[in-house]
C-alpha cells in the first residue's frame, strides 16, 4: 500500500478502536514484538491475507505509538517470515503520523496448494493458525488434514471399508448399475468382473469402498452409525426453546439408509413439517398449493449436504443435520468447502470435487445432476417464491445452507394491514441504533438490539439504509457478505 493509505487506515482503526479478520495490531515502540509466528501463518492460511501494523497501542486505547527503530524492525519482521514454511514474503509501507513513524507489513495468502502455513519452529500440528475474527486461533487436526487431502488428491469416497465384503452391498442394484455402465462404456464388457469393479470405484481389492456403501449399502449405518441425517424441528428460533411441558422438539428423527434412501426420507420428513398455503394463481385463477419453502431447492440442499460432506476420519462421526426453527430451515454438512471454492464462488465458478465417485455413483441413483447447478437452483427457487436469497456459512467443521421464511411475516401483513415491525422503525429507534453501533456491532447483536428474529430483514431494512447514507460503516468493507462483518457508526 502507498504511504498515505496507510495513513488513512491507521486513522480508521484508531476511530473504530478494533482489529478485524485483515488487520493485527502491534505497539512495537519497545521493539520487535518476539511472537509473529501465530499471526504470519493466520492470515497466510486465508485466501485475502491480512496486513499487520506497528505502532498503534491497542492496551492504550488504540494511541498511535511509533516504532523504536523502521530499518532494525523491518529487518527483525523479515527474519520471523523466513521461519515459516512455505516462507512469507512481507511487503513494508512507513508513513509518518504525528511525528513518528508508523509501519505495515502486509502478509499475502499463501497458495492453496502450500497451505498451511506454519512456523517451523514448533511443527505444522503446532504451528498453523487461523484467524477467526480478531484472533488467531490453532488450527484442528481437521482443518490441517483438509489441506493436505486436497494438495494429495486423497479421496476419502474411495477407501475401502474393512468390515465390508462384496454381500454387504445390493446384489441387484450393483447389477442393474455395472449393466447401465457397460451400456454407456461398451469397452467394459471387455473386462473382467474385478476389473469392473476397480475402474467403477466399488471395490478395493477384495473390499467395497465407502462410495459403494453408501450408495449401494444393504444398511450403511451397520459400519458408520453417524452417516445418516438427524433432523429436527424446534418450537422456537434457537435450539433450547421449549413450549408447553417443556418440549424442546416437536418432531425429532433419525434418517438412515443409502444416499438414495435419506434423500427421499430427508424430503418427506420436510413435507410433513412444512405449513403448506393455498393460493390463487394470478395467471390462471387456479387454486394450488405452495409449500413453506420451495421443495426443489431443499431437495438440492439435502444432495449437496450428502454427497459433498467430508467423509474422512475426523468427521464420520458427524451426521447431517436438519435444523427446522419457525423463521428458518438449516441444513448443516460436515466438514468445511472443499479446495480453492469460496462462499463468493459458490454457484459461480465449478468447484473441486471432494467425492467424485461416490458423486458420479449417486448422479444415476438419485437423479442429481452433478453439473453444478444445485447453488443456482436453490437461488431460483427462493427468488421464484419471494423469499430471501439462501445463505450460504462455511464454519471451521462444517457448511451450513440456511433459508429463511417471510411468509408468517406476509399473513401477519395481510392480517393486520401493516407489518408488526415497522412499529421497531422510526425516527428515535434510528438515532438509538446509530448510537448502538457507537461500538463495532455484528448482524446478530443489532438484530438483537431491534427486537427482530431475521437477521436478514434487520439489515435489509434498517441497517442498510443507514450504510447508504454514510451514517454506518462495515469493519470488512471489501468483504460487505463476510459472517465477521461488524458495523460502526461513522463519525
Amino acid at each position: 500500500m502507498l504511504p498515505n493509505e496507510l495513513k488513512d487506515l491507521v486513522q480508521k482503526i484508531c476511530a473504530q478502536k478494533a482489529e478485524s479478520q485483515t488487520v493485527e495490531l502491534k505497539a512495537a515502540n519497545g521493539g520487535t514484538p518476539k511472537r509473529l509466528y501465530d499471526t504470519l501463518s493466520s492470515f497466510s492460511n486465508q485466501d485475502s491475507g491480512g496486513v499487520i501494523i506497528f505502532g498503534i497501542d491497542e492496551k492504550a486505547g488504540y494511541s498511535i505509538v511509533g516504532v523504536y527503530d523502521p530499518q532494525d524492525l523491518q529487518k527483525k519482521v523479515t527474519e520471523q517470515c523466513n521461519q515459516m514454511e512455505p516462507p512469507v514474503r512481507a511487503l513494508f509501507t512507513l508513513a509518518e503520523i504525528n511525528d513518528v513513524w508508523v509501519c505495515s507489513a502486509e502478509i499475502p495468502a499463501a497458495d492453496y496448494t502450500k497451505r498451511p502455513c506454519y512456523y517451523t519452529g514448533v511443527g505444522r500440528v503446532k504451528g498453523s493458525y487461523i484467524r477467526v475474527g480478531d484472533a488467531d486461533l490453532l488450527m484442528t487436526e481437521y482443518e490441517i488434514y483438509s489441506y493436505e487431502a486436497f494438495r494429495k488428491h486423497f479421496h476419502d469416497d474411495e477407501r475401502p471399508v474393512e468390515r465390508a465384503t462384496r454381500a454387504s452391498l445390493d446384489k441387484a442394484a450393483v447389477t442393474a448399475y455395472i449393466a447401465e455402465r457397460r451400456q454407456e462404456r461398451p469397452g467394459f464388457a471387455q473386462m473382467t468382473d474385478v476389473q469392473t469393479d476397480e475402474m467403477l470405484n466399488l471395490m478395493r481389492g477384495n473390499r467395497p469402498t465407502l462410495a459403494a456403501v453408501m450408495n449401494f449399502g444393504v444398511y450403511p449405518q451397520g459400519y458408520f452409525p453417524q452417516l445418516g441425517i438427524t433432523a429436527i424441528v424446534v418450537p422456537g428460533t434457537e435450539i433450547g426453546d421449549t413450549v408447553h411441558q417443556e418440549t424442546r422438539f416437536l418432531d425429532n428423527r433419525r434418517i438412515e439408509g443409502t444416499i438414495s434412501e435419506m434423500v427421499e426420507g430427508a424430503m418427506t420428513f420436510c413435507r410433513h413439517n412444512m405449513k403448506t398455503r393455498t393460493i390463487i394463481d394470478s395467471e390462471t385463477g387456479l387454486r394450488k398449493d405452495r409449500t413453506e419453502y420451495p421443495i426443489e431447492a431443499i431437495r438440492e440442499a439435502v444432495l449437496n449436504a450428502l454427497i459433498h460432506r467430508d467423509y474422512s476420519l475426523y468427521t464420520e462421526g458427524t451426521p447431517v443435520q436438519i435444523n427446522f426453527f419457525t423463521d428458518r430451515l438449516e441444513i448443516h454438512s460436515p466438514g468445511t468447502l472443499y479446495g480453492r471454492m469460496s462462499i463468493e464462488q459458490l454457484g459461480y465458478a465449478k468447484p473441486d470435487q471432494r467425492n467424485p465417485a461416490l458423486a458420479v455413483m449417486a448422479e444415476t441413483l438419485t437423479s442429481a445432476e452433478n453439473r453444478y447447478s444445485g447453488i443456482p437452483t436453490m437461488r431460483r427457487a427462493m427468488k421464484k417464491y419471494h423469499l430471501s436469497a439462501p445463505e450460504f456459512k462455511n464454519g471451521r467443521d462444517e457448511f451450513v445452507v440456511t433459508f429463511y421464511n417471510a411468509m408468517i411475516d406476509q399473513e401477519d401483513r395481510v392480517d393486520k394491514g401493516v407489518d408488526f415491525r415497522e412499529t421497531v422503525q422510526s425516527e428515535s429507534s434510528t438515532k438509538d441504533l446509530i448510537a448502538f453501533c457507537q461500538h463495532p456491532r455484528s448482524r446478530q447483536e443489532i438484530a438483537d438490539y431491534l427486537e427482530i428474529k431475521t437477521v436478514f430483514y434487520a439489515m435489509s431494512k434498517y441497517v442498510q439504509p443507514l450504510i447508504d447514507a454514510g451514517k454506518i460503516g462495515m469493519t470488512i468493507p471489501d468483504k460487505p457478505k463476510s459472517r465477521k462483518q461488524k458495523y460502526f457508526t461513522i463519525k
